[in-house]
């Protein structure tokens, strides 16, 4: 290779590496997003549907995840303590698909709990990741034209997603709590935000979702902040929280209350959970 297309290799090489790529889409829906096994229940079934246009191979497996207190999920293959996995416990079938575009399929899902199991929750992952066709679909694949003399390469990002599953053994209950509720000032340009710390107690997770609202002082209450689906994951004490707002048009948040509440989703009851409020100048 001549000096002149090694650089030139480089040169596009380099402004591959600088320039982000592009958000992975994941043309698969599953249906629930979060499988809880309660009591005597040994069974459930997921169904997958490929929403894109084309076909699509996906890789079923389990995985074991840790939730940090700003609820990232991290990788991990230990359990850490008061950490219980469920891989153990789940049998699943299939453990791969391959789905024509608008086609369907389901997954079924058991649960074998050994005798003598400990009281508690067990807790892992279900991971399903799009893997290469057998016509030759790679992570990286060769462009149709490159111009003579240069070298060019076509980044493709193979879109995965996983579901939570638990599983639940014995007496189990958990407790929510709100502290800390704020709202911090903005700069100009941002969002409103309110701050605050959910606490989990007890030996299983929390699970719900946010609502903020603000009553002006004399006034009705208003909604002016959501986040659904929100969950606090066994054994950790906390989940720290920033819900962005929306207060309707010419609504200063100000001189009122500013309330938050936790509540159990509605297919499971909406039981609140937890609130905390603050009074604002």
């Amino acid at each position: 290779m001549s000096a002149h297309r090694s650089g030139g290799a480089m040169l596009l090489f380099a402004l591959l590496v600088a320039l982000p790529l592009p958000p992975a889409v994941a043309d698969l829906m599953v249906s629930p997003t979060r499988i809880v096994f309660e009591k005597n229940q040994r069974a459930a079934q997921l169904d997958l549907i490929n929403n894109g246009k084309e076909s699509a191979t996906y890789r079923i497996s389990v995985v074991n995840r840790r939730m940090s207190e700003t609820g990232e999920f991290i990788p991990i293959e230990s359990a850490g303590p008061g950490e219980q996995f469920a891989g153990d416990l789940l049998r699943y079938s299939p453990r791969q698909v391959v789905l024509a575009p608008g086609a369907g399929q389901v997954v079924r899902i058991m649960v074998r709990k050994p005798a003598g199991l400990a009281d508690g929750e067990y807790r892992s992952h279900l991971q399903f990741d799009r893997i290469p066709t057998a016509e030759g679909a790679t992570s990286i694949a060769a462009p149709a034209a490159a111009a003579p003399g240069e070298l060019a390469v076509r980044l493709t990002m193979m879109a995965g997603l996983s579901i939570t599953v638990i599983v639940r053994q014995g007496e189990n209950t958990a407790k929510a709590a709100i502290s800390a509720l704020e709202l911090p000032a903005t700069l100009d340009g941002q969002r409103p935000a309110v701050a605050a710390v959910l606490h989990r107690s007890g030996n299983s997770s929390i699970y719900g979702d946010l609502a903020v609202t603000f009553t002006p002082r004399g006034g009705e209450a208003v909604t002016v902040g959501k986040a659904g689906g929100v969950a606090v994951y066994a054994p950790n004490p906390l989940r720290r929280l920033r819900i962005n707002l929306e207060p309707p048009a010419g609504l200063a948040l100000t001189r009122g209350t500013l309330r938050l509440t936790y509540r159990e989703r509605p297919a499971t009851g909406d039981k609140l959970l937890a609130e905390a409020a603050i009074e604002l100048p």
